[in-house]
């Protein structure tokens, strides 16, 4: 063991010398720009005290000068300058001594005697000024040897120099300060200036093997079909070889295509983060520029970056930014910049290299506005749909969100995954935040249901506004609109349960009933007439009861009257109209064109009008045959001001049509229900043979 430890010892010390000596090479001091200001600083300071700091000069005037310097042959010689209309008076040094001249004798700095000048004085002109020395001196009889002689000279001090340029260095200044911004965004090669140079350079983040990038396919909850083609690609470039052995070529792009809010980004982020090999990310508005043509030269110069990087993949998002249909904007023609960047993005997707190794991927959730030959085969072969997360990809991504939160232990997630069909990944997101801020807001120590629930009030009706002041015929007639709702909507089989009823106004709403609809792929006529009488079964009730309507059914008129025109245009279920859809996905028709006639257009109306009374007499029949369990319901909103599914049943009673047994995608969960049944009826079996043994008794008996 000894030995050992001797061993490594010898090579610890080895190794110290190393990092030393790099230490050594990074002492050197990195350079920096104040250096050059405090430079031009000391420059301009020890410039302006060249001449000066030596002497010390006074202001005299012109009688003291004459009567007294002159007079008495003290002035050696006089400077006049004429730029500045100054006067410099130099004195003898043998005069120095007198005692008038006691406060320009010694210098300002060191020992010894002043050189001077040592006064100077204000002049109007030179010529005057001369010729009043020129008759002192004659006054004073001034030998030709004892004249002061005079001097003319032009004098520019440091200062003037400085504001004569400061307009200069203030512009230059300037240009300096912004080229050293707009460089920011240059990348390492950025400097003063050189984002000017590099405007036609590619704006993408790039991702390597060296950056650490934390988002992986575990974090991306659900979307289990879109995940899995983003893994093949990802797998197409760390492996080609599996693939082209057998002759396949690798796919050249994707398109991900879905609502906004779904993970299409999340996706992109998390094939940075699993793919080893350069990842390109930018958006489809950083083409965009005020320059024309310097889109199609980013273009140009992402493609040849990754080209030499490559195998490389490509994130656009928001591609629909640039890759709109071509030929759409009649007002500024159709070879405008944004065609340009296009027309080169598309050169560049169907070059003639085939084995670049370089996937493009891209994001948008307007697929029906791009332009048909970016979308085709050989651009971007796979088109992969990120749609709305079903129920159980929204339990898996409610456990995502709901690991860093601090929840009751209680908390059922399958609950909360049913109480939100529709919601988008970024809307759970959003709601468990809200979830979270509210349990903090109320000093909770930890996140408990009700606060998710709050949350999706929240989010859907808005903030609650308890202080808006409402009159009390007007909260009446609010009560028995939202009642009326509740009534048709709980009545009618094929419309959304309720859950929720209030008459607290929230956000731009008086009153709001929140409803769990049923989540289906396909939608009957009958499914769809029941959710337009439950829309309008608060216009109805206003109707009933008060004997006239008010403006509070907007939002539902809206409502209603929008989904009868999709089933007259869209989905075919008018008889006048018959089998005949005007609806167009590709969005290649223009608003200005419609496709059917003036005639049809006036069937449509009809049919819309005759599809939404018949909605409407449906309601109405429905409020009257339960009129008095509809004026309960409103008493109950009236006391209350919130009443849930509980309180309905205590009313009307449990629906009828309401399903006990529900469909699971979970083959152990269908099995257990089936053996709890089964357990059940056994039970009812022994309890029917005890039934039947007491009998027997009490015959025997």
């Amino acid at each position: 063991m000894a030995q050992k430890k001797n061993t490594t010892k010898p090579n610890a010390k080895a190794k110290g010398p190393k990092p030393s000596l790099k230490k050594k090479k990074n002492v050197a001091p990195k350079f920096n720009l104040y250096w050059i200001y405090g430079i031009v600083a000391f420059f301009m300071v020890s410039m302006l005290f060249t001449n000066q700091m030596g002497s010390v000069s006074k202001e005299t005037n012109r009688q003291t000068l004459i009567h007294e310097y002159i007079k008495n042959k003290d002035v050696e010689k006089i400077e006049i300058i004429q730029n500045k209309n100054v006067a410099k008076v130099f004195i003898k040094e043998s005069a120095l001594s007198e005692h008038r001249h006691e406060g320009v004798k010694e210098p300002l700095f060191g020992e010894g005697l002043n050189k001077g000048p040592h006064y100077f004085i204000k002049i109007g002109t030179s010529e005057v000024f001369e010729t009043k020395i020129e008759e002192a001196q004659e006054l004073f009889r001034f030998t030709e040897g004892e004249r002061v002689q005079i001097f003319y000279n032009n004098e520019q001090s440091l200062w003037d120099s400085v504001w004569s340029w400061l307009p200069f260095i203030f512009l230059i200044g300037v240009w300096l300060f912004f080229m050293r911004r707009m460089s920011g965004g240059g990348g390492a090669s950025g400097g003063p200036g050189s984002q000017i140079f590099n405007i036609g350079k590619s704006q993408a983040q790039l991702y390597d093997k060296d950056t650490e990038i934390k988002t992986t396919f575990d974090d991306v909850a659900g979307l289990e079909g879109a995940k899995e083609e983003v893994q093949e690609i990802v797998d197409f470039l760390k492996n080609p070889e599996k693939y082209t052995k057998l002759g396949g070529k690798i796919p050249k792009g994707a398109l991900l295509v879905g609502p906004p809010g779904t993970g299409k980004t999340l996706l992109a982020k998390a094939v940075a983060g699993e793919a080893q090999v350069p990842f390109f990310s930018l958006s489809g508005s950083d083409f965009v520029e005020m320059f024309v043509g310097v889109g199609a030269s980013r273009v140009r110069d992402l493609f040849k970056k990754a080209k030499e990087k490559s195998p490389a993949i490509i994130f656009i998002d928001e591609i629909d930014a640039i890759g709109r249909a071509r030929g759409k904007n009649q007002m500024t023609g159709s070879n405008d910049e944004r065609e340009n960047t296009l027309n080169q993005l598309l050169t560049e997707m169907d070059g003639f290299g085939t084995n670049d190794h370089v996937i493009v991927i891209a994001a948008t959730n307007r697929a029906d506005v791009l332009d048909r030959a970016l979308v085709r085969a050989g651009r971007f072969d796979r088109q992969i749909y990120v749609d709305l997360p079903e129920l159980s990809e929204r339990k898996e991504i409610f456990e995502v969100h709901l690991a860093p939160l601090k929840t009751n232990k209680d908390l059922d997630v399958d609950f909360l995954a049913k109480q939100t069909p529709g919601f988008s990944g970024a809307d759970i997101a959003n709601m468990c935040n809200e979830a979270a801020l509210i349990a903090a807001r109320q000093d909770k120590d930890s996140v408990e249901k009700q606060d998710f629930l709050d949350a999706v009030d929240r989010i859907i009706g808005g903030l609650e506004k308890k202080n808006k002041i409402i009159s009390k015929q007007e909260r009446e007639v609010i009560a028995f609109h939202e009642a009326g709702h509740a009534t048709v909507s709980w009545m009618l089989e094929h419309a959304a349960p309720l859950v929720k009823v209030t008459i607290v106004p929230r956000g731009k709403s008086l009153g709001a009933a929140w409803y769990l609809p049923e989540e289906r792929q396909i939608t009957t006529r009958d499914q769809m007439m029941d959710e337009m009488s439950a829309a309008l079964g608060g216009r109805a009730a206003e109707k009933i009861i008060f004997g006239k309507v008010s403006t509070g059914a907007l939002s539902d008129l809206e409502k209603v009257t929008r989904q009868a025109t999709s089933m007259v245009t869209v989905y075919g279920l008018s008889e006048k109209i018959g089998n005949i859809s005007y609806y167009d996905s590709s969005g290649q028709n223009s608003n200005f064109n419609k496709p059917y006639s003036e005639q049809t257009a006036r069937t449509i109306d009809e049919e819309v009008k005759a599809l939404t009374e018949e909605a409407y007499t449906k309601a109405l029949q429905v409020l009257e045959d339960n009129k008095e369990s509809l004026s309960k319901l409103a008493a109950e909103l009236l006391t209350k001001e919130v009443i849930f599914r509980e309180d309905l049943e205590t009313i009307f009673g449990k629906r009828p049509w309401d399903k006990d047994e529900t469909v699971t995608l979970n083959p152990s969960a269908e099995v257990s229900e089936k053996e709890t049944k089964v357990v059940a009826i056994e039970e009812e079996e022994e309890e029917e043979e005890e039934e039947e043994d007491k009998k027997n008794e009490e015959k025997s008996v």
